[in-house]
């Protein structure tokens, strides 16, 4: 099958209504590939766990094929890059969250894995206190050698990928819609601009509706992608605070910038504190010491000691667990090690950067 073709089925597999995420992956799962879906027939397909009589006749229809073709002229006449939630340049982070995107839309020059990604949110009523908060923090993040991701609204989210722009570090913009347009339209000039060093991401197409929806979606992929997510003034209730939460949700680490306390656009971020949902974070030195790095030569020397380095005492567990069982999945090797889930999550990502296992679907891990 050419990647045409393919790409056409992984497309209409996102396009297909009541088809989640989660769905979708079981049903990769259980037919093999994501052709077979469309080639099973609709009694078969009925007998897959979540699928049902209603599920499996909106399969069977097959009547999104050929907005899933147009979808692929536009991919193609644009050079937009795709990645299926197989595909080894999938984002590893990403992809341990139950709820990652099946297919992902990227333009742009950015590496999607890189050693420390960070995810900066805030309101969209910046204060003067939080564009210099959001400008200062950026500048200092840019020793620490990371990749910094927002959702290139308005407010903290573009002053923090203009910040990137000016301290020349990469800086990656999740959208909540497709790629073709921008939303704002303003913030056009920054996304181009970004191309250069990090870009743009989506999961939806170009025939997605845009709808205040997308938006928390939108967040999962930003929390997903990153290591931590740092709030940066927030309302009592805003998007950011749900980015947060899907953060911890996801055993992501949770920075909150404090403010005054009378201040409308720090109590989101002050009552994250107070509830422990997030750690109070004033500079990014606190952020680097509470994520355990420290500022080490960004060589190739760096990346060859990496491979040949003594293991820690956790990752030697989780090696030995899968040089005696083979291919297995978090839940096992988080009940025998005992290690809490972000710890063991971490820890294999660190063992997949160095190249000594690799994800597989499912929350499948397997030595290389």
């Amino acid at each position: 099958m050419d990647s045409d073709e393919q790409l056409k089925y992984q497309i209409a597999l996102t396009m297909l209504p009541g088809i989640g995420a989660v769905v979708a992956k079981q049903l990769v799962s259980y037919c093999g590939s994501v052709e077979n879906i469309f080639k099973k027939k609709k009694a078969n397909l009925e007998r897959i766990p979540g699928i049902g009589t209603e599920r499996a006749a909106t399969i069977t229809g097959q009547k999104v094929f050929e907005k899933a073709e147009k979808e692929v002229v536009f991919i193609r006449k644009h050079k937009i890059s795709t990645l299926f939630y197989t595909d080894k340049d999938y984002p590893l982070r990403l992809k341990n969250c139950d709820d990652a995107p099946v297919l992902l839309f990227t333009r742009g020059k950015f590496e999607l894995n890189p050693h420390r990604l960070i995810a900066i949110v805030g309101t969209r009523n910046a204060t003067p206190y939080g564009k210099n908060i959001t400008e200062q923090l950026v500048a200092d993040l840019s020793k620490y050698d990371v990749t910094i991701v927002s959702g290139l609204a308005y407010g903290i989210d573009i002053i923090a990928h203009r910040a990137c722009l000016k301290n020349n570090i990469p800086t990656i913009g999740v959208l909540a819609h497709g790629l073709n347009r921008l939303y704002p339209q303003e913030h056009r000039t920054t996304a181009e601009k970004m191309l250069k060093n990090g870009g743009v991401i989506t999961e939806f197409t170009t025939t997605t509706k845009f709808a205040a929806t997308n938006f928390p979606a939108r967040n999962r992929i930003v929390a997903g992608m990153a290591d931590a997510v740092i709030m940066i003034e927030s309302a009592i209730k805003g998007g950011s605070l749900i980015t947060a939460d899907i953060a911890n949700g996801y055993n992501r680490e949770v920075f909150a910038i404090p403010g005054r306390a009378n201040e409308k656009y720090s109590q989101g971020c002050n009552e994250y504190i107070r509830l422990n949902k997030a750690a109070l974070a004033e500079n990014a030195e606190h952020i680097a010491e509470l994520m355990g790095w420290n500022v080490a030569a960004k060589s190739a020397a760096k990346k060859q000691y990496q491979l040949f380095r003594e293991l820690t005492p956790d990752e030697k567990a989780l090696v030995n667990i899968l040089k005696e069982k083979g291919n297995t999945d978090i839940d096992t090797l988080t009940l025998q090690t005992g290690l809490p889930v972000h710890k063991i999550s971490t820890t294999l990502l660190s063992l997949e950067f160095d190249g000594i296992l690799k994800a597989l679907p499912g929350k499948m891990f397997e030595l290389l």
